[in-house]
């Protein structure tokens, strides 16, 4: 049995391919020319070269591939271009399913993102059934993950395809080598330089519990059903404040309104256009989204399909014990 894993350099992907070849299974990996693939070496995994935006090369990828976990996005809070954004997470997406189709592929995993749900106002934990609209969507990667869950959806219902749909929350953990926003927030954290703190909140979960949980989706998973994969439900200052204990650093003890730092997203944001369009870390569409602590449960991912996260402490643990041993925090 071969199964095809999108975006299995990234940070998800990689911890999914993972489990997938501990479990014994074939693993084909769908890796662009200029992929960096340091999260693949020493796997056993079999290498096809394409692109989401490139249909035939998703047709050579999938060729005798049962099953499919379509893991890869565009993860960033904030790009130049956005329309590049829509093309890969949108576009891509729609490619790859409807590849996987005409492969006959008897299974497929689709890992969205909390990000598609609505958070809550009141602080109190959302569901996969809590009321959201495109209006809700911040910025380009919530809007163009909505979209994209919209597809798959409307795939499922019209089409037929066996698509379970995932939704992890805020994954941290070993091998975010890019890394992500929220690793890159953890390691400034660890090296002493977050002395402050908006009044947010995340769900934070391992990201190898994401990886276990994308599996029992795919075993146990219901054709067109969604589910949370998350962890705990964290105020921002207790997560800053648990890895700076972690790192040996000072907690942070000042709240700044998230008002005050707007200006500065904005300038940072004017600085990134000027200097190359690299991310910066502070952003405008971040700072909006920290307006509703990000609260979510995973009570149905638990009930149907076994899934038993560890805590979130730990998940931070390992976080911090990876990027320094990589090198991130000196």
């Amino acid at each position: 049995m071969t199964i095809l894993v999108t975006g299995a350099t990234g940070f998800v992907g990689s911890a999914v391919v993972r489990r997938l070849v501990d479990r014994g299974a074939g693993v084909r990996v769908l890796v662009r020319p200029t992929s960096d693939r340091r999260n693949l070496e020493g796997l056993p995994v079999d290498l096809a070269v394409g692109d989401l935006t490139d249909p035939p090369s998703l047709a050579a990828a999938l060729k005798n591939c049962r099953g499919l976990f379509h893991v890869a996005a565009d993860y960033r809070l904030w790009v130049r271009d956005p329309a590049r954004m829509f093309a890969a997470n949108v576009d891509g997406t729609r490619a790859i399913m409807l590849a996987a189709s005409e492969a006959g592929v008897q299974r497929i995993v689709y890992t969205s993102s909390v990000a598609t749900l609505g958070a809550r106002s009141d602080g109190i934990a959302a569901n996969e059934d809590s009321p959201v609209v495109y209006e809700d969507m911040i910025g380009p990667y919530k809007r163009s993950k909505f979209l994209a869950e919209t597809e798959v959806r409307r795939l499922v219902s019209e089409q037929g395809l066996p698509i379970v749909i995932v939704n992890p929350s805020t994954p941290v953990g070993p091998r975010d080598i890019k890394p992500t926003p929220t690793g890159r927030m953890i390691v400034e954290a660890a090296c002493g330089r977050m002395p402050a703190y908006v009044d947010t909140g995340l769900n934070v979960v391992h990201v190898d519990d994401v990886a276990a949980g994308h599996l029992l989706a795919y075993d146990k998973g219901r054709i067109g059903e969604r589910y949370i994969l998350g962890g705990e439900d964290m105020g921002l200052k207790e997560i800053l404040s648990e890895i700076a204990a972690i790192a040996g650093r000072r907690a942070p003890a000042i709240r700044v309104p998230r008002r005050l730092i707007l200006p500065l997203a904005y300038l940072a944001e004017a600085w990134a256009r000027l200097a190359g369009g690299k991310e910066p870390f502070v952003t405008v569409d971040g700072l909006r989204m920290a307006g509703k602590k990000m609260y979510f449960s995973s009570a149905k991912a638990k009930a149907d399909l076994g899934y038993n996260p560890r805590p979130a402490r730990q998940a931070l643990r390992d976080a911090v014990a990876w990027f320094r041993d990589k090198g991130y925090c000196r």
